[in-house]
């Protein structure tokens, strides 16, 4: 091993020691920490990922705003911006693509696995269990090597789609169907789950979703990837905690509780009476309102303007009409308190024109946030500490031990 050179070593004279620094004073005493419910408003991380101006509904990747992206843009270009910084030329695209590509297929023994999960089980727990069984066959923890780097973010952002289609064929009884090479990523996907090849503007327009829920700054789901990923565990890990984490009802599946709202609604000429009898009982109007966001949320703007293409194509959906009729009488109720259509308003219709199953609309929001969930992972690696908060102890106080036979009996 080389000698180690240091300033004692290139000083044959040596230097006499510096005097000890005085001993430092003792610290002021200081106000007792503020307890913030879900860290709310409390920065978590440093992030160059993506950026939120709420107060202005403006939305930027890498500091590209989202409307151009979900014109311009392809699900994977995206997906490629944020993961490593910056959009990629032509040839780095294409290889990209072609990388994906390669590695959409599951290996038989996954396939095996997942016809074992039972066909009631929610798509979001086979998901969940799918992506973890990944570390298994790719559990090299080489977070040194940036090959290792590529080839996880390639095989999560090609094989969770195909998890998500082979499970919806599983639970119907059928094998899932293999992967075309033929097909881009979005068309890809729907053909696998729908067993036909879609219209391109159908896959357009689902490439356009994928880019609005890709990323959104340090919510709950990218915060639980950030945790697991501080611990330098691998990244099918990561991801599987990510989606775990989504699961819930208070992060995804929002936009399938707007379609049941909507439902419950009926017709236009109910929309005032139900909003008002909401709003009396303190009942949480579903896809309005956002922690970041006090205009409408530009995904939802965008989402919009996606569902009246597929209407004027495939024809009109009646539902959609309520969906208007409530912006407009919740504008004026909630709109001064800062509560507008979030992305989860317009994102389930879209997605029923589409022919999805309702309990997808989640795991196709953790298609999309791989991207993103990724792309954090890999941020957290290059300037990562073990996340450690605090917390404030509301127990009791010291106690002393009691022998059983003391102890008292509960009344």
């Amino acid at each position: 091993m080389a000698a180690v050179s240091t300033p004692e070593a290139n000083d044959p004279q040596g230097t006499p020691p510096s005097p000890s620094p005085p001993a430092p004073a003792p610290p002021a005493a200081s106000a007792p920490p503020t307890f913030r419910p879900g860290l709310e408003g409390v920065p978590a991380t440093q992030s160059a990922v993506c950026d939120i101006e709420g107060q202005r509904g403006l939305l930027t990747y890498r500091g590209y705003p989202i409307e151009q992206l979900a014109s311009h843009s392809s699900f994977l270009e995206t997906a490629y911006l944020l993961i490593w910084g910056e959009l990629p030329t032509i040839f780095q695209l294409r290889e990209f693509e072609q990388e994906v590509q390669m590695h959409r297929r599951l290996s038989f023994r996954i396939r095996d696995m997942m016809k074992c999960f039972p066909a009631t089980g929610h798509p979001m727990d086979a998901l969940q269990a799918s992506a973890a069984s990944l570390g298994l066959f790719y559990s090299r923890r080489a977070l040194y090597d940036p090959q290792y780097i590529v080839d996880a973010v390639v095989r999560l952002i090609a094989k969770i789609p195909t998890m998500v289609a082979a499970f919806q064929l599983i639970r119907k009884g059928q094998d899932p169907i293999q992967p075309r090479d033929d097909l881009a990523y979005s068309a890809n996907f729907l053909y696998m789950l729908t067993e036909r090849e879609p219209d391109p503007l159908a896959a357009r327009i689902f490439d356009a979703c994928l880019i609005l829920h890709a990323e959104h700054s340090l919510n709950a789901s990218t915060f639980s990837a950030r945790v697991t990923a501080s611990t330098l565990t691998d990244p099918y890990a990561v991801v599987a905690s990510a989606v775990g984490t989504l699961a819930g009802p208070l992060h995804g599946g929002a936009n399938e509780d707007v379609l049941d709202m909507l439902d419950q609604i009926g017709s236009i000429d109910q929309v005032e009476p139900w909003l008002e009898r909401a709003i009396a009982q303190k009942q949480k109007i579903m896809g309005f309102g956002h922690r970041e966001y006090r205009v409408k949320d530009p995904r939802a703007v965008i989402l919009q303007g996606l569902a009246e293409e597929l209407f004027q194509r495939f024809g009109h959906d009646a539902m959609y009409d309520v969906a208007l009729k409530l912006e407009e009488v919740a504008g004026r109720r909630l709109g001064p308190k800062g509560i507008y259509p979030n992305v989860d308003f317009y994102s389930g219709l879209v997605y029923r024109k589409l022919g999805i199953p309702r309990d997808l609309f989640t795991p196709i929001f953790a298609i999309a946030r791989t991207a993103g969930w990724l792309a954090h992972w890999k941020e957290q690696l290059g300037a990562n500490r073990i996340y450690r908060p605090s917390q404030i102890y509301t127990g009791p106080t010291e106690r002393g031990w009691l022998p059983l036979e003391s102890r008292p009996v509960p009344g």
